[in-house]
């Protein structure tokens, strides 16, 4: 049984689970939309009383595909859709970095892009939540590497790359995620049975 008084947290990939993983490297925020089912996914885990994360690899930034600033202006659009949906993030991070990028100083190996657990670091200073109680939920086997290297249950998502990537095999053993799910939203409802 969960203590009531436990933070734990889901930590959310973004593009093939909050959004269609459509057109590539996203830089303009009027091509960036949520999934039909993502208001009610999300509405789901917080009323469950997680905190929500959302982690994202952006090395189009590092690969000199776009900048920082429209990043920036596609997460903001990307947390008023959100909001509007009746939910707040209780935070965003991206990774910049990617080893063999050509922008200086993003184009290292770094912590924070996943499989590296950065993102969770930085998540877990901030709200001091309990890691074997909390979720990855992603559509590549680097986020759940990156699950299952922070302590976190997993959730592989058909949406986005998923379903190529269960197809195409999981190159490491230690990869499996724990679950496979439809979309976020099924992933919400089954995390929603595990509660009851």
């Amino acid at each position: 049984m969960i203590a009531k008084n436990t933070k734990r947290a889901v930590f959310l990939d973004r593009d093939g689970v909050l959004s269609p993983d459509e057109f590539g490297y996203i830089s303009n925020p009027e091509l960036y939309h949520l999934y039909p089912w993502t208001g009610e996914a999300l509405r789901i885990l917080k009323k469950l009383g997680f905190l929500l994360f959302v982690v994202t690899n952006q090395s189009g930034i590092a690969r000199g595909y776009f900048k920082v600033e429209d990043l920036e202006r596609v997460l903001s659009h990307m947390k008023s859709l959100i909001n509007a949906e009746g939910v707040t993030l209780d935070g965003v991070f991206y990774s910049p970095y990617f080893k063999t990028g050509i922008i200086p100083p993003y184009n290292v190996e770094h912590e924070d892009r996943k499989p590296g657990i950065g993102m969770f670091k930085q998540a877990k200073v901030m709200h001091h939540f309990q890691a074997q109680q909390s979720w990855m939920i992603g559509d590549r086997s680097t986020d759940i590497l990156f699950g299952q290297n922070a302590g976190l249950k997993t959730m592989l998502l058909l949406t986005g790359n998923g379903t190529k990537e269960l197809l195409d095999g999981f190159t490491e053993s230690q990869s499996q995620p724990n679950f496979i799910c439809e979309n976020l939203l099924t992933a919400s409802r089954l995390i929603e049975r595990f509660e009851l």
